[in-house]
């Protein structure tokens, strides 16, 4: 999907295979698909793409940044929480 026809982008900044990082996909995905709801979502290994979390200023996964709509917001954790998570993604 493209970032003009999702109502949201998102990037997932994710520790290879770890159990937190897993479900923080997992529950990110079972999050939308419920709700329906489209998204640009970018999923980043930390191990993978050091660099980009360094400049990204991300030191702790898994970590949601939720870039658009604006302001930027950030969510750390596996997001089992799904009232924090529609409170962030406005489903």
């Amino acid at each position: 999907m493209t970032a003009s026809a999702a109502s949201i982008r998102l990037v997932l900044y994710v520790a290879e295979s770890a159990p937190n990082s897993v479900r923080a996909i997992a529950n990110l995905r079972a999050h939308l698909t419920r709700r329906g709801q489209e998204a640009d979502l970018e999923l980043i290994d930390v191990f993978q793409n050091a660099e980009r979390a360094a400049r990204d200023h991300v030191i702790v996964t898994p970590t949601l940044v939720r870039l658009w709509p604006k302001p930027e917001v950030r969510i750390v954790g596996d997001l089992r929480d799904g009232d924090v998570l529609r409170d962030v993604l406005g489903t």
